[in-house]
C-alpha cells in the first residue's frame, strides 16, 4: 500500500510500506507505531550519528593540532555553506538550519579534540543534542497545522501579491482545476482587493491572467474561491463532428464547445420551471476573426437538431456562413425589408403565443406545449376534458449581423421583443460585433441576459460581458482575433464560477458541410412545424411573405449528388422557346416592311393619364401585387418604374401611401417613406 512521507521541509515523497507492517490492513502496533514516527526520526539520527562521529574523532586526531585547525575551519565553512544555501527558503528555516550546524559542528570539534565526555561535552550532547532535534520535529508538526495561514515557503502567495494576511484554505483539486478557498483580513480587504490583485498571482504562478479566476462569496465581501487552471486545453483545435443530441428537445443542454479544464461547454434556451432556471436571450457578440461565425454555427446546428423548435433567421449577408443550413428554417429573409417584415411578425406572435400558453395553463413555455394537448390538465377547455389542441414548438428568431437591421430600424428595434417574447416561448438571438450603447439600446442590452463573448477589442469589454465577471478574471480583450473561437459564455443554468472560465468552440471547415446540408434535410423531415397560432399570426403581418420551412422535395442532397442530379436532368429539358412564340416557324421568309415600320419609338406623345378613380383602382393592385410577390415593406421608390407607366407622379403615389395608411392597408415602418402592407384579409 501506498504512503507519503513528509521531510523537514514540508515535501512529499511516495513510501511503499510491505503488506505485513501497514496498519491499515491489520498490521501490529509497532509496525503502526513505527510507520508513524518514522518522518520524525532523520534529526534523531543526525544527534545519535554526531555522537558517534565524535568519540571516533576522538580516538582519531584526539593528539592532533592541524587535526583541530582542519575540524574549525569545516565548521565555520559548513555553516556558511548552510546560510548560503538557505537563502531561498524562508528567513526562519535559513536560521534554524545554520544555528542547528553551528552547534553540532562545534559540538563535534571539541569532541574531536578534548573527548565526548571531557567537561561539560556530554552533558551538552545528552541536553543540546535532543532539545535541537525536538525543535524539528515540532518544526514538522506545525507545518501540518490544518489551518491556513497564507504562508508558503517565501512568505506565501498571498504575502507576494499584498494581501499577507489574506488565508487560503484547503485546495480542491481535480483535473486542471484547483479551487481553493480564500479569507481576506477582516475589516482590511474586500473582494474588490482579490479581484485586482489577479494579475499578480497569474505573474507569481507564470500562467496567463485567464487562468487564474476569483469568484466571491455572494454571502460575504471577504470571501471566495480562487480558482486556477494550470494547463490551457483549449490550444488544440477540435472540429464539429455533428450535433451532440439529435432529435432531443430544445430544453436538453446545447454544446457548442468546451471548458479550458476539459469540461463539455452547454447553454439552454426556454427556461425549467423545476430547475429554477429562466427562459434567454443570447447576444452573440466578437470583433472580426474572433471566431463568430463558428460560435454562431455551433448553436445553431444544436437548435434545428432538436425536435420541438422552429427557427425565424434574417442575414443581411445572403447567408454566406449558413447556406446549407437554411432549408431547415422556418422562415429565412436576406435582411433589408424582409427583416423588417420579420421584426413585426415577431411583435404580432408575442400577444398570440402567449395567449394560447396561458390558456393551456402553461406559466412558460416546455417541451409538454409542444406535443398535442391531450391532456385535460392543460386543456383549454371549460369542461374539464383534454382539448386536443395542435402543440406549441419553442420559437427562435435570430439576427445575424444585426448591427445592419439596427441601423435600418433603430437602436431599440429588438427592445419589445426582448422584454416580452420569453413568456411566450420565444428565444431572441442577436448576433453582432460591437454590443455598444451606440448600435444597440442600453434597453435592449440589459434584456439580453446570455451571451457568448468572444475576443474583441479591450475598450469593448464591458459591452459584451457584465462588470461583477469582468472583476473575476474574463479578459476577451486579451485574445483579439488570435484566439479564434475563444469565448465566456454567461447564461442561466451555467454555475456562476464558470462565468470567467474560458472555453472555446467547436472549428466548422469545408468537411462539416455535407454534415450541415444532411441535418437541414433531417429538421425538414423530422423537425417541428408552426403550429397554427404562429403560423396565423405571422401571416396576419407577412402575408406571403412567410410560408413555413419548405417540404422536403428531394432537392435537399449534398452539393455534390444535386449537382450530378442537375446535370442528368438537362437531358430531359425541351426545347427553350417562350410559349408565345411557338408559332413562329424559324424557317419562314421575314414579311416584307409596312407602312408606320420606320416611326420612332421614343419622343412622341404618351398615352392618356389615368382618371382619379382609376388611378386608385391601379393603386390598390400595385399594392395586390407587392403582396403576392411577398414584398411586404414599401415607399416611393418602389412604385417609380410603376408611375412612369401610368404616367403618375412620384408626389401622387405619397399621398396614396398616405391615404392607404389611414384606411389600415399600410401600417408606418420605423424608417420614414417606408410602409409596411397590412395583409388583405386583416386590413381594417
Amino acid at each position: 500500500m501506498a504512503h507519503k512521507w513528509t521531510d523537514q521541509d514540508g515535501r512529499t515523497y511516495p513510501l511503499t510500506l510491505p503488506a505485513d507492517t501497514d496498519a491499515g490492513t491489520g498490521g501490529s502496533v509497532r509496525a503502526y507505531l513505527l510507520h508513524r514516527a518514522k518522518p520524525h526520526l532523520p534529526p534523531w539520527l543526525g544527534w545519535a550519528g554526531t555522537g558517534l562521529t565524535g568519540a571516533v574523532g576522538h580516538w582519531r586526531w584526539g593528539d592532533s593540532a592541524a587535526a583541530g585547525v582542519g575540524l574549525t575551519l569545516a565548521s565555520v565553512a559548513l555553516t556558511g555553506a548552510t546560510w548560503w544555501a538557505g537563502k531561498a527558503t524562508s528567513q526562519q528555516r535559513r536560521l534554524h538550519s545554520a544555528v542547528t550546524v553551528a552547534a553540532g559542528s562545534a559540538w563535534l570539534t571539541a569532541a574531536c579534540l578534548a573527548g565526548p565526555t571531557a567537561g561539560p561535552i556530554d552533558d551538552l550532547f545528552l541536553m543540546g543534542g535532543p532539545a535541537l532535534a525536538l525543535s524539528w520535529n515540532v518544526r514538522m508538526v506545525l507545518r501540518h497545522n490544518t489551518e491556513a495561514t497564507g504562508q508558503g515557503g517565501d512568505k506565501g502567495l498571498m504575502d507576494k501579491i499584498g494581501l499577507a494576511r489574506a488565508q487560503i484554505g484547503a485546495a480542491k483539486v481535480e483535473p486542471n482545476r484547483v479551487t481553493a478557498p480564500v479569507a481576506l483580513a477582516a475589516g482590511e480587504q474586500t473582494n474588490d482587493d482579490m479581484a485586482k490583485a489577479l494579475g499578480n498571482i497569474a505573474s507569481a504562478l507564470d500562467l496567463p491572467k485567464s487562468a487564474v479566476r476569483y469568484t466571491p462569496d455572494p454571502d460575504s465581501n471577504r470571501r471566495g474561491d480562487l480558482v486556477i487552471v494550470p494547463e490551457d486545453m483549449l490550444a488544440d483545435v477540435v472540429e464539429w463532428e455533428g450535433p451532440s443530441n439529435l432529435g432531443g428537445s430544445i430544453a436538453d443542454p446545447l454544446v457548442i464547445g468546451r471548458y479550458d479544464d476539459g469540461s463539455l461547454l452547454v447553454m439552454w434556451l426556454p427556461g425549467d420551471p423545476e430547475a429554477g432556471r429562466n427562459s434567454t436571450h443570447g447576444l452573440v457578440a466578437g470583433g472580426t476573426g474572433s471566431g463568430k461565425g463558428d460560435a454562431a454555427l455551433n448553436l445553431l446546428t444544436e437548435i434545428l437538431s432538436r425536435r420541438d423548435v422552429i427557427v425565424w433567421f434574417s442575414d443581411p449577408k445572403a447567408f454566406q456562413d449558413f447556406a446549407p443550413l437554411r432549408p431547415g428554417l422556418d422562415w429565412a429573409v436576406e435582411g433589408g425589408s424582409g427583416t423588417e417584415v420579420m421584426v413585426a411578425a415577431v411583435e404580432a406572435v408575442i400577444p398570440a403565443r402567449t395567449r394560447w400558453l396561458g390558456a393551456h395553463g402553461y406559466r412558460q413555455w416546455i417541451p409538454a406545449a409542444a406535443e398535442t394537448q391531450n391532456d385535460p390538465a392543460h386543456s383549454c377547455r371549460t369542461d374539464g376534458s383534454a382539448c386536443g389542441c395542435a402543440g406549441m414548438p419553442f420559437l427562435v428568431t435570430w439576427f445575424e449581423e444585426a448591427a445592419n437591421t439596427l441601423r435600418a430600424l433603430g437602436d431599440d428595434a429588438f427592445t419589445g421583443i426582448a422584454q416580452e417574447a420569453r413568456a411566450a416561448g420565444i428565444s431572441l438571438i442577436v448576433s453582432l460585433q460591437r454590443p455598444s450603447y451606440d448600435q444597440m439600446s442600453t434597453s435592449t442590452r440589459a434584456s439580453l441576459p446570455s451571451v457568448i463573448a468572444l475576443g474583441c477589442d479591450p475598450r469593448d469589454e464591458g459591452f459584451a460581458l457584465p462588470d461583477e465577471v469582468l472583476a473575476q478574471g474574463a479578459h476577451p480583450g486579451a485574445w483579439g482575433n488570435r484566439r479564434p473561437g475563444y469565448c465566456y459564455v454567461v447564461s442561466p443554468g451555467i454555475p456562476e464560477d464558470r462565468y470567467a472560465s474560458p472555453g472555446r468552440t467547436w472549428r466548422f471547415t469545408t468537411r462539416a458541410v455535407p454534415v450541415m446540408e444532411l441535418l437541414a434535410t433531417w429538421a425538414q423531415r423530422n423537425g417541428a412545424t408552426a403550429d397554427p397560432i404562429t403560423a396565423r399570426a405571422a401571416s396576419s403581418v407577412a402575408g406571403n411573405a412567410y410560408t413555413g420551412r419548405p417540404a422536403d422535395d428531394g432537392a435537399l442532397q449534398p452539393t455534390a449528388l444535386r449537382a450530378v442530379q442537375e446535370e442528368d436532368d438537362m437531358d430531359d429539358i425541351g426545347p427553350r422557346v417562350d410559349p408565345e412564340d411557338q408559332h413562329i416557324d424559324p424557317e419562314a421568309e421575314l414579311p416584307e416592311p409596312e407602312q408606320g415600320d420606320d416611326v420612332p419609338l421614343f419622343g412622341q406623345e404618351t398615352g392618356r393619364k389615368p382618371s382619379p378613380e382609376e388611378a386608385r383602382e391601379l393603386f390598390a393592385r400595385a399594392l395586390e401585387e407587392f403582396e403576392d410577390a411577398g414584398q411586404m415593406v414599401v415607399g416611393p421608390k418602389d412604385f417609380m418604374d410603376w408611375c412612369d407607366r401610368h404616367n403618375l407622379s412620384r408626389p401622387w403615389v405619397s399621398a396614396r401611401l398616405k391615404e392607404a395608411a389611414l384606411d389600415g392597408r399600410l401600417e408606418p415602418t420605423n424608417t420614414t417613406g417606408r410602409w409596411r402592407i397590412v395583409p388583405a384579409l386583416t386590413a381594417a
